[in-house]
């Protein structure tokens, strides 16, 4: 059976089954395996005929082994993973992939999907509750509560910065009741991120069963390990390596790329492009880190993030040690880690220059977090200066009609609203507010438990 220890190597190794419901180590570390699963070239390659839930399966049996049977697990993928994963050649090699066709027009669904049904088999066969607490900048808390909705045994509460989520985002969330609670924080994403950490920490708090969908949990990377199997599978040779652009703001994503390629997926190059809260190129380039403080506002608000909390798993791979707060104890190879990544920052200016050109040129919409990825696709290919490129794959992770202000802005027209954002846009809202205050969220907590 696979073992997950913490980045800050306080904590006892544990199985996939209570990572996923620990979701933070007690050491306040981040879980990641002992040892990556490896596939085998012939196995990857096997991936170019198959469907996407069975690519889904094969992957994530590797780490599921001893803890969810395989029949279970290949009928959790079969449902999971019901909608279309569109790749669109945008010019010769280079290829967007739409992430953007879940039940909440996010990439998050992907992961949330899975999880959401890990949490029930698992809940289901120890006979336990839990409250899961999630953090959100934008998409996180919408693709959490759809899918954990009405599961038994699961309460969820979401934390958003109230002034940097589109209604639509916070439509998602706050229409559906039951077992699903919103809270809007009167601050920044880092704010609601800190709040949700301190929480899992808190001794006054040990006896409510918690747990995290943010992805602080491994469970949130494991599933979106897959889709860089796949997209790979559909545009690159067998063994070929491709190269893989993701919007980044919590580094999740981006560590969902790490994931494949330590899994022995061939990968080119991984580029990392950010909004304006620029402390990873920044880190890249000089080996000396800063966390944002506070977060800076972006049109790409889900990357709005001053501190991605996956930075810890991505130091630790390589042979680093950072603590929760950002303080690095051991560097990492930063030679190999230069090597392997690519990261820039990508103004509101240029993404709003880019889902403009991008349109003229290809006829093709772009989102902000969409085109913070194609600029930073573009930054790479001029720093290496070279045309030996692709196939490379940029990173679509919501649907442009979670932003109809900017593209309404920009075009004059609006994009088509697919009918669960439609729904819910229609529907009431209900949330509770709250200061960026720990302790008034804890007692809020303690009332309702």
């Amino acid at each position: 059976m696979l073992l997950f220890h913490s980045t800050n190597s306080q904590a006892p190794a544990v199985n996939l089954r209570e990572a996923l419901l620990q979701g933070q180590a007690p050491d306040r570390g981040l879980y990641l395996p002992l040892q990556f699963p490896t596939l085998r070239r012939e196995e990857i390659a096997e991936f170019a005929n198959l469907p996407y839930h069975e690519i889904a399966f094969r992957v994530l049996a590797k780490f599921a082994e001893g803890c969810i049977p395989a029949d279970t697990l290949a009928a959790m993928c079969r449902d999971a993973y019901n909608f279309p994963i569109p790749l669109e050649t945008v010019y010769g090699r280079a290829y967007v992939m739409r992430l953007d066709q879940g039940p909440t027009a996010s990439f998050k669904d992907f992961a949330a999907q899975m999880m959401a049904r890990m949490f029930g088999y698992f809940l289901q066969t120890d006979r336990r509750q839990v409250t899961i607490l999630t953090a959100t900048s934008g998409d996180t808390g919408s693709a959490v509560a759809h899918a954990f909705h009405k599961i038994a045994g699961i309460r969820v509460i979401v934390l958003f910065p109230f002034g940097e989520v589109s209604l639509s985002q916070r439509k998602l969330m706050t229409t559906l009741g039951e077992n699903i609670r919103t809270i809007a924080i009167d601050g920044k994403f880092d704010d609601c991120q800190a709040m949700v950490k301190r929480a899992f920490a808190d001794p006054d708090l040990k006896h409510i069963p918690l747990s995290s969908a943010n992805s602080i949990n491994i469970g949130r990377l494991l599933p979106q390990s897959v889709y860089y199997f796949y997209a790979a599978s559909r545009i690159a040779k067998a063994g070929e390596p491709a190269a893989f652009s993701i919007p980044s703001g919590n580094f999740g994503d981006m560590m969902g790329a790490v994931v494949a390629r330590q899994m022995g997926l061939p990968v080119r190059k991984i580029v990392v492009p950010v909004n304006e809260n620029d402390e990873f190129p920044q880190f890249l380039a000089t080996g000396r880190y800063q966390k944002i403080s506070p977060s800076r506002n972006s049109l790409s608000n889900a990357m709005n993030v001053g501190h991605p909390s996956n930075l810890a798993r991505l130091v630790a791979i390589y042979g680093g040690r950072m603590d929760e707060t950002g303080k690095i104890h051991e560097q990492p190879d930063l030679g190999a880690m230069r090597r392997d990544l690519f990261s820039s920052s990508v103004s509101d200016a240029r993404t709003r220059e880019t889902i403009q050109e991008v349109w003229d040129k290809y006829q093709l919409l772009l989102e902000p977090h969409g085109a913070v990825a194609w600029r930073g696709f573009q930054d790479w290919l001029a720093a290496e200066k070279t045309a030996d490129h692709l196939p490379a794959v940029v990173l679509e992770t919501a649907n442009p009609a979670k932003f109809p202000e900017e593209i309404e802005r920009l075009f004059d027209w609006s994009p088509d609203i697919p009918s669960a954002m439609e729904k819910a846009l229609k529907m009431p809202e209900d949330f509770d507010r709250l200061d960026a205050d720990y302790e008034r969220f804890k007692a809020y907590l303690m009332e309702r438990h």
